[in-house]
């Protein structure tokens, strides 16, 4: 049986994507990979018309279906590369921070203390509003410390956004 690593906190490196204390990671909706998918194949279309009637022109027909045949391609792909990010989105409220992973290749955890968020932005595109999902985004001082939560449902994104700036309010460092 292998040995985990430690890191300087004492935690096992193994746990170093897991919000600790014996909380459990907050997803977002699962209308998330149903608005990015709608998304992209709304941009898809006019890309995939346009391209395979330029080819068609130029090339024949042979040119136009494989263009149109690479569109579906991709968009397969970026199907299955949206459920994997749906699942990689997660959030915990801690007593002092808020900490927030995403990522497919590359995994990434942010922590943000509630003492140095600068304003919470509530953001809904019009897709969005349509599917009931709001993004929430965190600001502080430094921009590599901002974070962002995909894909909450509306209600609640609202109740989170009040939250926090309750939390910032009580640290009176930001908000």
């Amino acid at each position: 049986m292998a040995e985990q690593q430690e890191g300087a906190a004492g935690y096992p490196a193994a746990d170093a994507f897991e919000p600790g204390g014996g909380l459990a990671w907050s997803r977002i909706s699962p209308r998330y990979p149903w608005h990015r998918r709608l998304a992209a194949l709304l941009r898809a279309i006019p890309v995939g018309a346009v391209g395979a009637f330029l080819l068609w022109r130029g090339g024949g027909t042979v040119a136009a279906l494989l263009w149109v045949a690479a569109v579906l391609v991709v968009l397969v792909g970026y199907w299955v590369v949206v459920e994997l990010a749906y699942r990689s989105h997660g959030y915990a409220e801690r007593g002092d921070d808020l900490i927030v992973t995403s990522g497919v290749f590359v995994r990434r955890l942010i922590v943000v203390p509630y003492g140095r968020m600068q304003f919470v932005d509530v953001t809904v595109g019009l897709l969005e509003r349509w599917m009931g999902i709001a993004t929430v985004r965190l600001h502080t001082a430094a921009a590599a410390t901002d974070a962002a939560i995909p894909g909450l449902p509306a209600a609640e994104a609202a109740l989170l956004r009040d939250r926090l700036a309750r939390k910032g309010e009580e640290r009176s460092m930001g908000l």
